[in-house]
């Protein structure tokens, strides 16, 4: 089998990558440890066209198109000639990208084009507060129709996608991302105290504005505590940095205290862990996700886990047993179960040990790996 994944955030040492990037090297690399062929093929962060081979995946970075207004069109055409050039070479079986990814890319006959639902324009336009975008809803729409099958990463997600689009009765799995357990694995390093971390895209929607509105709260009872922030900066239409405004409007606020919330940038897929390791509680107040994989990641890592309440969240943590869910919009309730969490430590450690064990039931790799190769063999 030859399994071909569209995807411009495949880690690259030196370049910021997002969840996307995380699952499909996760999953490529166990794929191609089962005998399965791997191509990855997506828009190179630098002006030029690069082949490597890593982990035995192969990966393909196309130049981006600088032609205004019509690099779309450009990237789309390059990315189409790409596939059917390996296409000849090695027959590729499934193709698989996100919720834009065919809308404009021809299919090839015999080939299966497959869906994941990692969270769409459509299914984040409530979490937002925006309306639908013409442009991004049309791509939506078109890719939906051109897919073969759908693979939701939780209950959740294909449910409320569902409410905007529609499968056109194509076959749909529900599959969890894997976690890597032996990347996201308890560490022998020292704990920082009262260190909370954050990890994930700075912006609105990951629930930051909230967590630092609920951190004087947490300095009142624990004054030593520090809000540690690992994640991509996010840019508003204008250009204009999230981080910036944060630092303008919402540091002000809370006055010298503002000096214990360290924005520590992007952080490698192999860095991250140890962020992860040094915390004394990982907090994810996210107003929505299709599943998130900053949750039992660090939940792999037996770390008290505090996630969001909507959405996913259930699915991922059961509440004051395995993690702690919160409302993301209500910085107090933030505050009261990060203090729960600090001021309980042995019920934190026992918690976060039976978090870990769910992890391991839930999202174990080579489980969760079988069930997408049952899947496209069906298809």
């Amino acid at each position: 089998m030859h399994i071909c994944y569209l995807t411009n955030e495949y880690p690259k040492q030196g370049h910021p990558h997002g969840g996307i990037g995380s699952f499909v090297k996760t999953i490529a690399e166990e794929l191609v440890n089962k005998g399965i062929n791997v191509t990855i093929i997506g828009i190179n962060y630098i002006p030029k066209n690069e082949t490597e081979i890593s982990n035995g995946v192969t990966i393909i970075r196309i130049q981006k198109s600088n032609f205004k207004g019509l690099a779309w069109y450009f990237n789309s055409k390059n990315i189409a000639k790409t596939i059917a050039t390996i296409h000849k070479e090695n027959p590729i079986d499934i193709v698989e990208g996100a919720e834009l990814s065919f809308a404009f890319l021809p299919k090839i006959k015999g080939v299966k084009y497959v869906v994941r639902l990692h969270g769409g324009h459509h299914f984040f336009a409530e979490a937002e507060n925006r309306g639908i975008n013409g442009w991004k809803g049309f791509q939506e729409k078109r890719t939906f129709k051109k897919a073969d099958a759908f693979i939701a990463v939780s209950d959740y997600v294909k449910n409320h996608t569902a409410t905007y689009l529609s499968y056109h009765n194509a076959p749909i799995s529900i599959i969890y991302y894997p976690i890597n357990d032996l990347h996201f694995q308890p560490q022998e390093i020292a704990i920082e105290v009262n260190n909370i971390t954050f990890a994930g895209t700075i912006c609105e929607k990951k629930g930051v504005r909230q967590l630092i509105q609920a951190f004087p709260l947490v300095k009142e009872k624990f004054p030593s505590a520090v809000l540690n922030l690992y994640g991509r900066d996010w840019l508003f239409p204008d250009g204009s940095s999230y981080i910036k405004m944060l630092e303008e409007i919402e540091l002000p606020k809370i006055g010298d205290i503002s000096k214990d919330i360290i924005f520590h940038g992007a952080v490698s897929y192999n860095e991250i862990p140890t962020a992860y390791a040094k915390a004394t509680v990982c907090v994810f107040p996210s107003h929505m996700e299709t599943l998130g994989l900053v949750a039992p990641e660090a939940m792999a890592m037996e770390k008290p886990v505090i996630f969001t309440k909507l959405g996913p969240g259930p699915e991922v943590i059961a509440d004051g047993e395995t993690g702690w869910l919160c409302s993301p919009h209500e910085p107090k309730e933030i505050a009261n179960t990060v203090i729960q969490v600090l001021s309980n430590p042995q019920k934190a450690n026992e918690i976060a040990k039976k978090g870990r064990l769910s992890v391991l039931q839930q999202f174990e790799i080579k489980t969760i790996v079988a069930k997408n190769i049952e899947f496209y063999n069906k298809l």
